[in-house]
């Protein structure tokens, strides 16, 4: 039975009458016996008694009603799942983040994304570094990703999410740790502990631009997977770390001091990149949900 069939038997089984059941379908009445009696030669078996006065419903056309209702919202649904996918209102979004230091604006953006499409499903991916999670950007492995980048490919684009402050961290044992700020310069002889690096990492690269302004080249000691281990081997008196504020209020080690740094160019954009040839429907609504969340003025778009 196919579907115009399923809305013709059903029109008539309630109407009880072939001229108002067209009328109801915005038909003519002779096309729409024949649709019933091509139906019925299908299914072998009368589904009304006919005569000059009503029209009954037969044990057969009894039966069939549930089973016509059912595929007529089957296939209303499967339309309405189509035309959602299509606008954005439904579907999957790969959506990738490094860890703790932007957990606050994934999460923000998670609940948001939720309440306004609540048939677009986010999937998490934790550990996407600044390299890795471009990487998977441009492979087509993620939808969309949190982090920082100082530099980015023509074919991604983006839109600012936040500004956080990098800082030194340094053991608590360490002579410096008692200052209200410090200049890089003045650990141009210490050991460094460092994220992952690859192209576009913020935090390595500006580290390695600030220690270049102050006239050294950081010796990398340890490189750590995530922020927490980072934040961990400073307290172990591993060496020391460019890190971040946001590291700092959501990481939680003993023996380690946080310090500004003596130097011009120390804010660094948290940013939510996409690929510009994406064209998961989805994602158009992730974006619309993000710039309001962040009320981000960049006039890039998808």
């Amino acid at each position: 039975m196919e579907v115009q069939q399923a809305r013709a038997f059903i029109a008539v089984a309630e109407e009880l009458h072939f001229g108002r059941a067209a009328d109801r379908l915005r038909i003519a009445q002779p096309p729409l016996s024949r649709l019933i009696k091509k139906l019925e030669q299908a299914l072998r078996a009368d589904l009304f008694v006919r005569s000059t006065r009503h029209v009954e419903l037969t044990p057969v056309g009894e039966a069939l009603i549930e089973p016509a209702r059912r595929l007529i919202t089957s296939s209303e649904a499967a339309r309405r799942t189509v035309q959602d996918t299509i606008s954005g209102e439904t579907g999957v979004v790969e959506f990738g983040f490094a860890g703790a230091s932007v957990n606050e604006s994934v999460g923000e953006l998670a609940r948001q994304v939720k309440r306004r499409f609540p048939r677009v499903k986010l999937e998490l991916h934790s550990a996407q570094f600044s390299h890795l999670g471009l990487a998977r950007i441009m492979d087509g492995t993620l939808d969309v990703v949190i982090g920082r980048w100082e530099f980015l490919p023509a074919e991604v684009t983006s839109i600012v999410v936040g500004v956080e402050e990098t800082l030194l961290a340094v053991p608590a044992t360490h002579p410096l740790a008692t200052r209200s700020s410090i200049s890089i310069q003045e650990l141009a002889e210490e050991s460094w502990i460092v994220l992952p690096s690859g192209f576009g990492a913020a935090l390595q690269n500006r580290l390695r631009s600030l220690a270049m302004s102050a006239g050294f080249i950081p010796r990398v000691a340890h490189t750590a997977p995530d922020s927490w281990t980072l934040v961990a081997l400073v307290g172990a008196e591993m060496g020391c770390a460019l890190t971040l504020d946001s590291v700092r209020d959501n990481v939680k080690v003993e023996n380690v001091v946080f310090l500004p740094i003596n130097a011009s160019n120390t804010s660094m954009d948290v940013q939510l990149i996409w690929n510009r040839t994406n064209n998961n429907p989805a994602l158009r609504s992730v974006l619309e949900t993000a710039r309001r969340v962040f009320q981000d003025s960049d006039p890039a778009g998808a």
